[in-house]
């Protein structure tokens, strides 16, 4: 392990402090200074380092933060046509509340205090476009409901050996990959590049985003990672974390990490599945798990999933939200394309993993690992409880071979655009998350396709500016 990430005991040591305890820790080391963020709707972090007065003031009462981090897209173009802020409002400060509980330190920022922060409020409306106010209201459900959500996100991402400077320079083409070839499962390739390897997986877990594995997919540089699984909430935010703190680790190395769904239409997508249980309050039964079952799914488990293929299409861009993402979402390519299910199948929507009541849970293949998973876990739940709440008979019969093939019960939206307006025209969205969550966001769905439609492409300049 390199210098980087020396200070695991103490780092462990740090977990779950109240405000008393944080303010000895900060007297104690001299802190001055600390770091906090926020997803916006994209998933991206926002945030500021703050000094350690302006920290402690703000516990109670908050912190002023300007609210077009809502209004605005991951360009930081204003969007034309949202109701939550906007030039009629003037932009004014909305009031971002740190979570105490997501107290760590960053390793390789010289153990720099990091807390994670939202917009919601114990005694009135949260901010509607905050996506981890959003999966808290749908963890409340869940927990009402008598259940304990455990959750984790797995992920490939690409890596080069390019900066941000070398990539504008290049203009995002001719890019030198990590390591060249099909590589999956390699031991040679993480060998290779072992400080890297090392530093990703020792890192992560001193920064309280622990590594269940790590290894190379198929295609130059790409890697995959899957987080150990935790409780709903707390599972949506390591993987925010890990999605951020991979970039820097790689930074450190000389390389950039890339997450978009696709990058290269002649290479594999990248996808950012979604593992799912629900268990008892004290968490010492699977409620996913029945013996006496011949599959050993229980009923409850079979409520889940029809909940969940039942709302798939009325709320795709929450697993799918980027014009992107839709490319990795094609037949043959390890990504579904139907709306499916089936035991361990990874060619349908919803993969069930049943041989242990330990290891039994529902697989969303869907999402991305564009996706941003507050919103994509948020979904997901939201959807299961919502099969347990109806009731809801799982009819549709377990695919048997491709889910390419199964289409009697639908195909999801081919693009952006069409997903989009099927979730702005769907009362279940609303139902499931509230008018003004799926009218802010939808709206800034479309904004992200009207901006790609914008666009004159390679492709087209291939194809049509001699010919036509």
């Amino acid at each position: 392990m390199t210098d980087m990430f020396g200070s695991f005991a103490l780092a462990q040591s740090r977990k779950m402090m109240n405000k008393q305890e944080i303010t000895e820790y900060l007297d104690q080391n001299n802190i001055q200074k600390i770091k906090f963020a926020f997803a916006d709707i994209d998933g991206i972090l926002r945030g500021k380092v703050i000094h350690r007065r302006k920290f402690l003031d703000g516990l109670e009462s908050g912190y002023g933060f300007c609210d077009v981090v809502f209004g605005w897209d991951s360009s930081d173009e204003l969007y034309d046509d949202v109701k939550i802020t906007g030039w009629h409002s003037g932009y004014p400060d909305a009031t971002a509340r740190i979570d105490l509980a997501t107290f760590r330190t960053i390793p390789w920022q010289n153990d720099l205090p990091f807390f994670l922060a939202d917009f919601s409020v114990s005694d009135g409306e949260d901010l509607a476009a905050c996506p981890r106010a959003l999966l808290k209201r749908i963890v409340n459900q869940c927990t009402n409901l008598g259940f304990h959500a455990e959750y984790a996100q797995e992920f490939e991402w690409f890596n080069f050996r390019e900066s941000p400077q070398s990539l504008q320079e290049k203009g995002f083409r001719n890019m030198q990959p990590l390591t060249p070839g099909m590589f999956g499962y390699s031991i040679l390739r993480p060998s290779q590049e072992s400080d890297f390897n090392d530093d990703l997986f020792d890192g992560l877990a001193e920064f309280d985003v622990t590594l269940e594995g790590l290894h190379t997919e198929t295609g130059p540089g790409v890697y995959e990672a899957a987080i150990i699984h935790d409780q709903v909430l707390k599972a949506a935010d390591k993987a925010t974390l890990f999605k951020a703190a991979v970039k820097e680790i790689a930074h450190r190395h000389g390389i950039t990490a890339t997450f978009m769904a696709k990058w290269n239409a002649d290479l594999p997508g990248c996808s950012g599945h979604i593992h799912q249980s629900l268990w008892s309050p004290d968490q010492s039964r699977n409620l996913f798990f029945d013996p006496a079952d011949p599959d050993k799914v229980s009923a409850l488990m079979k409520q889940f999933i029809a909940g969940q293929l039942h709302c798939l299409p009325h709320i795709l861009p929450m697993f799918a939200p980027t014009v992107n993402s839709y490319k990795r979402l094609i037949e043959g390519a390890w990504a579904p394309t139907t709306v499916t299910w089936a035991i361990e199948n990874r060619t349908t929507a919803l993969r069930v993993v049943n041989d242990t009541e330990g290891h039994a849970r529902v697989e969303h293949r869907v999402a991305g690992a564009d996706s941003n998973p507050y919103l994509a876990m948020a979904a997901a739940l939201a959807s299961g409880l919502y099969g347990i709440q109806h009731e809801m008979s799982l009819d549709v019969a377990a695919t048997q071979g491709s889910g390419y093939r199964n289409k009697e019960n639908g195909i999801l939206p081919a693009n952006l655009k069409e997903a989009t307006r099927a979730m702005q025209t769907s009362p279940l969205a609303v139902e499931l998350f509230g008018e003004p969550f799926v009218s802010h966001f939808t709206a800034t769905r479309d904004w992200e396709w009207r901006q790609y439609a914008r666009q004159v492409s390679d492709w087209e300049l291939k194809r049509y500016f001699e010919i036509i």
